[in-house]
């Protein structure tokens, strides 16, 4: 183990099923856990994005995102989400 590396404790049942996943898709533990990480974003970046994105679009379309807005842009997301879900879960 390199100096950079560390290593995490799960439970078995967490390690089989990371193993599965990993096998499935031709990787390792390792770079699954990794790409998890790289991929998912904490609530401050999340924050960020969206005071961007809203900067964007004041700045270049002249557009002000109300509440309303926002709302409604979380409900679709969550719908185009739970469609996905039961998509993933049909082809399964």
């Amino acid at each position: 183990m390199s100096d950079d590396d560390t290593s995490i404790k799960v439970s078995k049942a967490a390690r089989e099923r990371l193993g599965l996943l990993a096998g499935e898709q031709g990787t390792t533990i390792r770079s699954l856990v990794e790409e998890l990480a790289a991929e998912r974003f904490t609530s401050a970046e999340l924050r960020e994005r969206g005071e961007k994105a809203r900067a964007y679009l004041r700045e270049h379309m002249g557009v002000e995102l109300t509440a309303a807005d926002e709302e409604n842009g979380q409900r679709l997301l969550h719908a185009i989400e739970a469609r996905a879900t039961r998509h993933r879960g049909a082809a399964a």
